[in-house]
């Protein structure tokens, strides 16, 4: 085996550990969009509410805790449009709770269905062919983007810090990209091969920083399906405007067995 496929190897072998974990995305149980009235949402604990800023849960005499206290008054959380949730526990369970526009709050249970018939995803076969030279180019500033959602109705907002353009196949292309992990880039694309054999909303490109002269590097092999692609439970944003590739990226994880 080469070592540029058993370094794919091992990225994909910890990306299935980390969609694997008890209480990660594919332990998602239910999802339930909450009210200006407080009540109580089946099979979880405490009454649940919201109003234009913040969520809010009354224990309700339940077990519950957040950041390691126990809740034992009315809580609030205020959090960012399309960021990060938080989470309570309540048991062996985790209720996130998240904002999406309104707030939700979804239960993440280690004994979920589809986390114990979970078995791997599957891939295209890896391809140095599929490893790419690109260039950012940065805005002059970053320019919040709404996007769709899976979820009809929903809409999103990121900060897309510029673009990135490559060439494939004699041709150029361009890509609005968000911000990603570690000063990287996070890519939303679709392509020829989405709804055939990959995942027909969207996948995820992860992009390393920039270099000092804007050069990246783009590789399709590591393509990802976001938590959409496996749950119904998920919220996750389509690509932005004019980020589909008009040929067939046949590099990177296909449509979910759960899927098939």
């Amino acid at each position: 085996m080469s070592t540029f496929t058993s370094e794919w190897q091992d990225w994909k072998t910890r990306r299935e550990e980390d969609l694997a974990a008890p209480h990660g995305w594919l332990a998602l149980v239910s999802l339930d969009w909450l009210t200006d009235t407080p009540r109580e949402y089946p099979g979880i604990p405490g009454r649940w509410w919201q109003d234009a800023d913040a969520a809010y849960v009354d224990p309700a005499g339940a077990t519950l805790v957040h950041e390691g206290a126990p809740i034992t008054e009315t809580r609030r959380f205020e959090l960012v449009n399309s960021g990060a949730g938080t989470r309570v526990l309540a048991g062996d369970v985790e209720i996130e709770v998240a904002r999406r526009s309104g707030y939700l709050i979804r239960v993440h249970d280690p004994k979920a269905e589809v986390l114990r018939e979970f078995h791997g995803v599957p891939a295209y076969e890896p391809s140095p062919s599929w490893v790419v030279p690109g260039r950012f180019e940065p805005f002059d500033s970053p320019r919040p983007t709404t996007v769709g959602a899976v979820v009809e109705g929903l809409s999103h907002v990121y900060t897309a810090p510029g673009l990135v353009h490559f060439s494939f196949g004699g041709e150029s292309h361009t890509l609005t990209a968000f911000n990603g992990k570690d000063g990287g880039l996070s890519i939303l694309f679709t392509d020829e091969t989405s709804g055939v054999t990959t995942y027909a909303a969207n996948r995820s490109l992860p992009v390393g920083a920039p270099a000092s002269d804007g050069s990246v590097t783009l590789d399709f092999n590591r393509a990802v399906n976001l938590p959409c692609a496996f749950t119904d439970f998920a919220t996750c944003p389509l690509p932005p405007a004019g980020n589909h590739l008009p040929f067939p990226v046949e590099a990177g994880e296909k449509i979910p067995y759960e899927r098939g």
